[in-house]
């Protein structure tokens, strides 16, 4: 986390499924380990957008996330903020908050992987200039 901050992450069922079939290497307890060993750097995930050619940036997926949690879900907006790990801009309001929501994180994540999971699901993009695409 920037700033040495903890942000404890519940992972969904899916995720930690996924992350338990992954190769692991005695010498080094990262999960995401640099190609040369150590820490992967701020631009690896942009790198391989870039190499599959994806018209994308990584903040992206994060901008993604936070737009479905407030169209798609009940979800109240200072759990959405708080997976993100977002700062309080409310010094009064951070000096309050004492908990991290984590099991309403969880349930919050549970409802993203089984979105992500439903690849079926209707959908369709309006441009950013608010034009209708051509049928």
């Amino acid at each position: 986390m920037k700033g040495g901050r903890k942000h404890r992450v519940p992972l969904s069922p899916a995720a930690l499924a996924l992350l338990r079939a992954l190769p692991r290497h005695a010498d080094n307890l990262l999960v995401f380990p640099a190609s040369r060993g150590g820490l992967l750097s701020d631009m690896t995930l942009a790198a391989v957008l870039r190499r599959m050619q994806v018209d994308a940036v990584p903040h992206g997926f994060r901008s993604t996330f936070r737009d479905w949690a407030a169209a798609r879900t009940q979800f109240p907006r200072e759990v959405a903020e708080m997976a993100l790990a977002h700062a309080i801009g409310d010094k009064v309001e951070a000096a309050y908050r004492r908990g991290d929501l984590f099991e309403k994180r969880r349930r919050l994540m549970d409802d993203w992987a089984a979105f992500l999971d439903r690849p079926d699901l209707p959908g369709q993009a309006t441009p950013p200039d608010g034009r209708q695409p051509a049928a």
